[in-house]
């Protein structure tokens, strides 16, 4: 049995949670690879039950429900091997979440709105990142330029304006080329955002403005070179992106209102 409940919480529960419960302490051996909606199946309920369900338990959810049963069992199996892997990206982007202030999220996004242009800087796997958001903030109708290449990334940051933001993808935060980059670019009094896994203290983070910090797993699969998952600087950018989405669809329907008043006032007037 994973999940023990006394007769207080028991008669809080309702019937379909207890089924749920019940479902999973009678087979321990096979939650480990199954989906959530194999456990909500089974039980004739939801995968949004199921869910809610395994939080009442105070368990956070079904991938940490899977590694907890994964990690009970004596001999290493795939699945114990594959839900250690889940449970690597799942803490990868709660902590990140967790971690993430609300002031600064908005802070970014206001030096985001108000910017003349926006460039974006990265090098290695972190110029996926900052590919993708800068289509996204392009296809917004933002003036954005995105580069990873040194010597334009040198040049472009040595005549940048004040009203012009630059945000920096690093994930160590220490990376040379991108550091003298940031200096150029502060030297001439322009905004500078970074968004790294690094530690407070890391260079970038010392010459930006604005920090924006992810939570770096630190088990990291392929050490022979630098590939390590940039999961936590894509979360950053989706939140960025979709606070931003969110502002311009409130300000089109509030444009819409105000427009649909007008034409309403002066229908009558006529």
């Amino acid at each position: 049995m994973l999940i023990k409940l006394d007769h207080n919480f028991h008669e809080h529960l309702t019937e379909t949670e207890k089924k749920v419960i019940n479902f999973i302490n009678m087979n321990v051996e096979k939650i480990a690879s199954m989906s959530i909606s194999d456990v909500a199946d089974a039980t004739f309920s939801s995968p949004a039950t199921v869910s809610r369900t395994i939080k009442k338990c105070g368990i956070s959810g079904f991938a940490e429900l899977r590694y907890l049963l994964a990690q009970q069992q004596e001999t290493r199996t795939d699945d114990t091997d594959v839900n250690e892997i889940f449970n690597k990206s799942l803490l990868e982007v709660s902590n990140t979440i967790d971690h993430l202030s609300i002031e600064d999220i908005l802070s970014v996004v206001k030096e985001l709105r108000s910017a003349s242009r926006i460039y974006l800087l990265s090098r290695g796997l972190s110029e996926h990142v900052a590919q993708e958001l800068a289509l996204k903030l392009q296809i917004l109708g933002y003036n954005v330029f995105e580069n990873s290449d040194p010597s334009i990334m040198r040049e472009v940051t040595s005549h940048v304006k004040r009203n012009e933001l630059v945000i920096i993808f690093s994930l160590s935060g220490e990376t040379p080329e991108l550091l003298r980059a940031a200096e150029n670019a502060a030297s001439l009094g322009a905004r500078i955002v970074c968004i790294t896994c690094g530690a407070p203290t890391v260079p970038l983070a010392r010459i930006a403005q604005l920090t924006i910090y992810g939570y770096k797993h630190q088990h990291v699969s392929i050490k022979s070179v630098d590939a390590t998952s940039r999961l936590p600087l894509y979360v950053i950018s989706r939140i960025l992106v979709d606070y931003l989405t969110m502002q311009k669809n409130q300000e089109a329907e509030k444009k819409r209102q105000k427009d649909e008043a007008y034409r309403k006032q002066h229908y009558f007037q006529v």
